[in-house]
């Protein structure tokens, strides 16, 4: 019998593991771009730790392996700022990040455990190169309100989506 995929709240026990997962998701990406020092691969346990304490994350389970982890926090602004939505290699193209995504939003847009500020936007941003994250995201309907070019190769798409 095969083992199904279980999505749940991160708690400190996942931090480990999320900087494992996080570390082997990036390495596309700093191929992608020519950039070994970009912060999801240099980042500490600590600072790790520190966004889950600010913020709110999610991890994807099979089994008991952390196989796709998302992190995001809610600014007084009501930007719900998401970050680093990873999958393992081996579980791509099969929706976890789609469904992480719709479950950091909703977390975000239930205001019943959680008095005001309320969400009035999510907010991530990616590379120019990603090809992959930006068609996922456009597919959820976040569009893009601006570009920051942070580097000679990289230039940083931020795109957004009211809540709703």
């Amino acid at each position: 019998m095969g083992l199904s995929v279980t999505i749940s709240a991160a708690d400190a026990q996942d931090a480990e593991h999320i900087l494992k997962l996080q570390y082997l998701c990036y390495q596309s990406e700093a191929e992608l771009y020519g950039d070994w020092s970009i912060e999801p691969l240099t980042q500490s346990l600590d600072a790790l730790r520190a966004e889950l304490d600010e913020g709110h994350g999610l991890v994807a389970r099979l089994g008991d392996e952390v196989v796709a982890s998302v992190r995001a926090r809610l600014d007084e602004d009501g930007t719900v700022r998401i970050a680093k939505l990873i999958v393992h290699p081996r579980m791509r193209r099969h929706g976890l990040g789609g469904r992480l995504l719709d479950g950091i939003e909703r977390h975000f847009a239930d205001t019943t455990e959680r008095p005001a500020p309320s969400a009035k936007r999510f907010q991530l941003f990616t590379g120019h190169r990603s090809e992959g994250n930006l068609r996922l995201y456009r597919r959820k309907g976040y569009a893009q309100v601006s570009t920051r070019e942070v580097g000679p190769r990289l230039t940083l798409v931020t795109l957004e989506k009211d809540a709703a």
